[in-house]
């Protein structure tokens, strides 16, 4: 019997060791699987960091000295202010070649020979330090060949710049109303030249409107914020009073009311209300100054005469009227049939009702049988310019209204 019980005895010990060594081993295991998904984990997170910080380090520069440049996300480069300030030769005057509501644009050229145009921000002001915000965020997310681009940023201190693309005709409104120059004050842009760029103008319109989600609205689409590049070749800039649109069809944010005189949307300024239309209504202001030479508000001219929609609305739509308000520099250049196709977009861009308005996308595809499919093109005697080839498109029908 003493041998029995001490063989149940052995047996017993056996199994307690052998499910001591189970139970070691499966808290081993999961000890180690713990380990292995936290090591992935972490792994992931640095990624992830990495990632969005996006920060690589290259050196270069003239003379073999080294040049730090910190590229942040999608390539857009964080610059200091030192090496802006050299590549604008310490903004200088001699290159302003332009000044917005918030700072100046001086030109640059970085050490690998880019060409660049930087717009430093000034200093006071809670406005300017939102529209810096807001220009990084979007265009370091927004890519279209019909946006400038942004090649990247400087917040050094209390210091902000934008650092673009350099655009080398630079806005349209100085080729739609010269002041010295060559084109002795007479805009020398012809008609094919301002349907292009009407055009390309368009499809960035189209892009923030139609392709991104929730859609983009400029807020301060003018012709000053259409740039031109050597080959004339239009991109919208400008993106410091944009604002994020509703996702739902119909749909409006409500927001102060910023902008430019001339080219508010009326419903817009008179209820804070803003939706793609207030864009649509802006462009059609821009059509209008392509179509006729002149400013959206002058009001040294004429009686009836000072606000561009109010007077040329009217005349839109009327075919004998349409060709008195056609801008003088470009007479004998178009078609009367293609005069009065702009001047019905036109028409119905600035609407005053924005439901009546057309989508950014049916503009688009009413401008591109207009654009002559030729390689080369005039600018008057100011400039050359290269046209691309547009692939065929059937005569398009009406344009769609829908909101």
């Amino acid at each position: 019997m003493d041998g029995d019980e001490t063989r149940k005895e052995r047996v017993a010990l056996v199994v307690i060791v052998v499910f001591a060594v189970l139970a070691l081993a499966s808290v081993v295991a999961a000890f180690s699987y713990y380990c292995y998904i936290r090591a992935k984990v972490s792994k992931h997170r640095k990624a992830l960091k990495k990632e969005g910080s996006a920060e690589k380090k290259a050196t270069g520069g003239a003379g073999g000295g080294e040049v730090e440049v910190v590229v942040g996300e999608r390539g857009v480069q964080v610059f200091s202010f030192k090496q802006l300030h050299a590549a604008t030769g310490g903004f200088g005057k001699v290159n302003v070649v332009g000044h917005g509501s918030f700072g100046s644009v001086y030109r640059g050229v970085l050490p690998d020979g880019r060409k660049i145009a930087v717009k430093l921000m000034d200093r006071a002001g809670k406005q300017g330090e939102e529209e810096f915000k807001m220009e990084v965020e979007l265009l370091t997310r927004l890519r279209s060949p019909y946006l400038l681009a942004l090649v990247g940023y400087c917040s050094d201190g209390g210091h902000r710049l934008l650092v673009y693309e350099y655009m080398a005709n630079g806005g349209l409104q100085e080729h739609l109303y010269p002041t010295s120059g060559s084109c002795g004050g007479v805009s020398k842009l012809e008609w094919e030249t301002r349907m292009k760029i009407a055009l390309e103008a368009a499809k960035g319109l189209e892009y923030l409107h139609e392709h991104v989600s929730p859609p983009v609205i400029h807020r301060d689409f003018k012709s000053s914020n259409i740039l031109l590049d050597k080959n004339f070749h239009a991109k919208v800039s400008d993106f410091g009073l944009a604002k994020l649109g509703s996702d739902k069809a119909g749909g409006h944010v409500s927001t102060r009311v910023l902008g430019t005189q001339g080219y508010v949307a009326p419903e817009y300024a008179l209820t804070g209300h803003l939706t793609t239309k207030s864009d649509v209504y802006s462009y059609g202001v821009v059509l209008l100054e392509l179509l006729t030479g002149r400013v959206p508000v002058d009001m040294n001219r004429p009686p009836g005469e000072g606000v561009l929609v109010s007077w040329a609305l009217p005349r839109l739509t009327d075919r004998d009227k349409v060709v008195q308000i056609i801008d003088p520099a470009m007479e004998g250049q178009y078609s009367m049939k293609d005069v009065i196709q702009v001047a019905a977009i036109a028409a119905m861009c600035v609407q005053p009702e924005a439901d009546y308005r057309p989508l950014m996308a049916d503009v688009v595809q009413s401008l591109v049988p207009l654009v002559k499919h030729k390689s080369t093109a005039k600018v008057g005697s100011c400039s050359n310019f290269q046209s691309p080839r547009s692939p065929a498109v059937p005569e398009c029908g009406k344009m769609a209204t829908a909101s």
